[in-house]
C-alpha cells in the first residue's frame, strides 16, 4: 500500500495551529453566519478561477465573476468550458459529500472527477479514462519539462494504491490539511489521465478536507495561495518528486491554506468591529445585504466609494445603489463627503458615527 514518507516540523505544526485557530474565529463569528451564501458564492467564483488559471487558463477574476453571474464573457469557449466545468467539480462534491461524508472516495469517485473537469473539451474515450500513453509534465508558463510521470501501465496499480490509502485508518488519523495535501501529491505524481491532472488533484483534495468536515461551508479557496505564486507551487511539488519527501511540499500546502484562513478571519473581523464600534450591535442583527456588506468590506482597503462605483460592480441601477448606500448613512456606518456630482462615501469614524446616530 501506498505509505507517504514526510516529517512533523515544528512549522507544519505551526501552519495547522494557525489554520485552526483562524477556522475556529470564522466559524463561531456572526457574520459568518449572515454572510454564509455570500462568502461561498465568492469562494467558488475564486477557486474556479484560481485552478483554471494555474493550468494557463487566461480569463481574470472579473470574467469569471461575469461568466458565472450569466453575462456576457468574450473568450474562447475552451476557456469558458474550463472555468463552468471546474464549478460542476466543486457541485459534485458538494452535492454527494454533503450528507454523506462518510461516503468513501473510490477510483471511480476520482474518474468521475476527472470526468468533469475535462468534458467537453477531452474526448469522451479520455475523460474519466486513465491514460495508455506516455507523457511529461511541463510548466505551461515555459514550457520546461519538470518532470515525467510512471508509466501508463503502472497507474491502475498506483491509483488504487492511493485509493486504499486515502480510506486507510491511518490516513484518517492525520489532520485534514495533511491528508487532503499527500492525496494532491500523489494524483499529481501519478498523473493518471491524459490532460486535467492538475485540476483533478486539487478538485481531489477539496473533496479531502470537505469530506473530514474542515471545510463543510466553503468559505475559502484552496487554490488560491498556489495560484498567485505559480513556479514556487511547481518548484515545491518538484522538491518531493526529486527526493521522495513530501515534508516541503507539506509545509508549502499547509502555508497557503494558513494564509488563505488567516486572511478570511482578518475580513470577517474588520468588517464585525467596523459594524460594532459603529453602531453597537452585531452585523447579524443589521440585516445587511450582501452589496452592503461588499461595500464595507471595500472601504477596508480603499479610502473611498461612489455611487457609480458600487452600481458598477454590483451590477444594480443607480437608483438601488442610492438606496443601499443610504441605508448604510443612516445605520450610521458611513460619512458623506464632496458635492454634487464629487460626492463620495467613506467609513464612518466611531465617534461620528455615534454623533450621527444620536442627532438621529
Amino acid at each position: 500500500m501506498f505509505s507517504p514518507n514526510f516529517q512533523r516540523t515544528d512549522f507544519l505544526i505551526e501552519m495547522i495551529g494557525r489554520i485552526e485557530a483562524a477556522r475556529a474565529v470564522v466559524l463561531r463569528a456572526p457574520i459568518a453566519a449572515h454572510w454564509e451564501s455570500q462568502l461561498r458564492h465568492e469562494a467558488l467564483i475564486r477557486s474556479a478561477h484560481h485552478s483554471t488559471s494555474i493550468e494557463g487558463n487566461p480569463l481574470s477574476l472579473d470574467e469569471v465573476t461575469d461568466l458565472l453571474e450569466g453575462r456576457e464573457v468574450p473568450a474562447h469557449p475552451r476557456e469558458k468550458r474550463e472555468v463552468l466545468n471546474y464549478v460542476e467539480v466543486l457541485d459534485y462534491i458538494d452535492r454527494e459529500y454533503q450528507s454523506r461524508p462518510d461516503k468513501p472516495v473510490t477510483e471511480d469517485t476520482i474518474s468521475q472527477l476527472h470526468r468533469l473537469v475535462v468534458g467537453g473539451i477531452l474526448p469522451a474515450h479520455e475523460a474519466g479514462h486513465y491514460r495508455q500513453v506516455p507523457v511529461v509534465v511541463g510548466i505551461p508558463a515555459t514550457g520546461e519539462i519538470r518532470f515525467r510521470p510512471p508509466d501508463w501501465d503502472e497507474v491502475p496499480g498506483l491509483m488504487a494504491d492511493l485509493v486504499g490509502w486515502l480510506n486507510s485508518p491511518q490516513a484518517n488519523a492525520l489532520m485534514p490539511v495533511l491528508q487532503a495535501g499527500i492525496a494532491h501529491y500523489e494524483c499529481v505524481r501519478t498523473h493518471p489521465f491524459v490532460d486535467g491532472n492538475g485540476r483533478t488533484a486539487r478538485a481531489l483534495a477539496t473533496l479531502v478536507v470537505y469530506k473530514r468536515g474542515f471545510d463543510t461551508k466553503r468559505f475559502f479557496a484552496l487554490e488560491e495561495y498556489y495560484s498567485v505564486d505559480r513556479p514556487s507551487y511547481y518548484e515545491a511539488l518538484m522538491t518531493a518528486d526529486q527526493s521522495g519527501d513530501l515534508t516541503e511540499w507539506l509545509e508549502y500546502f499547509a502555508q497557503g491554506i494558513a494564509v488563505e484562513m488567516v486572511r478570511l478571519e482578518q475580513r470577517i473581523t474588520a468588517l464585525g468591529q467596523i459594524v460594532q464600534q459603529a453602531t453597537g450591535t452585531q452585523v447579524a442583527a443589521l440585516g445587511l445585504n450582501t452589496r452592503q456588506i461588499r461595500a464595507l468590506e471595500f472601504l477596508l482597503q480603499e479610502p473611498r466609494l461612489t455611487t457609480a462605483l458600487y452600481s458598477q460592480w454590483n451590477h444594480v441601477s443607480r437608483a438601488t445603489a442610492q438606496r443601499d448606500l443610504a441605508d448604510l448613512l443612516a445605520r450610521g456606518l458611513l460619512q458623506q463627503q464632496g458635492r454634487g456630482r464629487g460626492i463620495y462615501y467613506v467609513l464612518a469614524r466611531p465617534d461620528e458615527a455615534q454623533t450621527s446616530s444620536d442627532e438621529a
